[in-house]
């Protein structure tokens, strides 16, 4: 089975280049030194890695990626990470976050910055906006040497904050966002609860009803909120978040094809074949071996 990494495993895993650990945020120095770090794991927690120099190749949910110098790449939780390769120059700096924190975000511009990365997850950055985030780096690297007090430690972590928050306001003036700040209304506040839930991963539920009864709303209002934002249904959100999980567990890990199927909460063999073909266009087996498994 693909190794997990919880939020709370992070510092242990990287101990020697932590810098900063809250429980919600994690800062480091350059997480692919790691020795213990294996190649292919799957992340319960959102993550920016940012290149400062050379190359890293890396699949996430089995598409390839190549992140270069000044360039960022997100990755976000239950995502399958394949370490392919890096050059012997490549050093990073990364910053984490559970999957609340990061969607902890105050206005609406923002919000949808952090939502449209998922499909775009390299992004590169303009030489004023790397001055910028360097300097966010130097300032904190200098708190958390000189962190004495309690309160210097608070400081450390509001500024890490504001760092995150002009990371994202980066990455929304590429993205060709509206650049007016809006208050995130009812119906936005409910598709953040929406999309969290099911970035979670720790159910396998893919019915309507039962996400709309743990966001205490009908399934009609559900359904619409997500229209409005992400032109799909809850059923087709719900739908594309099992079929990733799928992929990854035919890929990724050694459990036979009944086994997933249990895994995954499907009542039968049989009926995990079916959903599987409606949305892959062929069988489990066929998936598996078409598309490398175990590369």
């Amino acid at each position: 089975m693909i190794k997990e990494i919880d939020f709370s495993e992070v510092p242990s895993i990287d101990a020697p280049t932590t810098r900063y650990y809250d429980g919600e945020m994690f800062f480091a120095d350059n997480i692919t030194s790691v020795p213990n770090l294996a190649r292919v794991f799957k992340v319960k927690f959102i993550a920016m890695v940012f290149c400062l120099q050379g190359e890293l190749e890396v699949r996430l949910d089995s598409t390839l990626h190549r992140l270069c110098r000044h360039e960022a790449l997100f990755v976000h939780a239950s995502t399958v990470v394949d370490l392919v390769s890096r050059t012997d120059d490549f050093s990073c700096k990364i910053c984490a976050v559970t999957p609340d924190a990061g969607f902890n975000f105050i206005n609406k511009t923002l919000f949808d910055a952090a939502m449209q990365v998922h499909a775009h997850p390299v992004i590169h950055f303009t030489p004023d906006e790397v001055t910028l985030l360097e300097k966010y780096y130097e300032l904190a690297d200098f708190k958390l040497s000189h962190a004495e007090t309690n309160y210097s430690r608070d400081s450390v972590s509001f500024l890490l904050r504001a760092y995150a928050y002009d990371l994202l306001n980066c990455v929304n003036s590429h993205l060709g966002q509206s650049r007016q700040l809006d208050m995130l209304r009812q119906g936005d506040k409910l598709f953040r609860r929406f999309m969290a839930l099911l970035a979670v991963g720790t159910h396998c539920s893919r019915s309507v009803n039962w996400f709309a009864d743990q966001l205490c709303v009908s399934p009609k209002y559900l359904t619409s909120v997500c229209r409005q934002h992400a032109g799909k249904t809850a059923g087709d959100l719900i739908a594309l978040n099992m079929v990733g999980r799928i992929k990854q567990m035919l890929l990724y890990s050694d459990l036979t094809i009944k086994e997933i199927a249990a895994e995954l909460g499907f009542s039968n063999l049989s009926f995990f074949g079916k959903y599987v073909k409606k949305h892959l266009g062929q069988s489990p087996n066929n998936y598996r071996h078409q598309n490398g498994y175990g590369h």
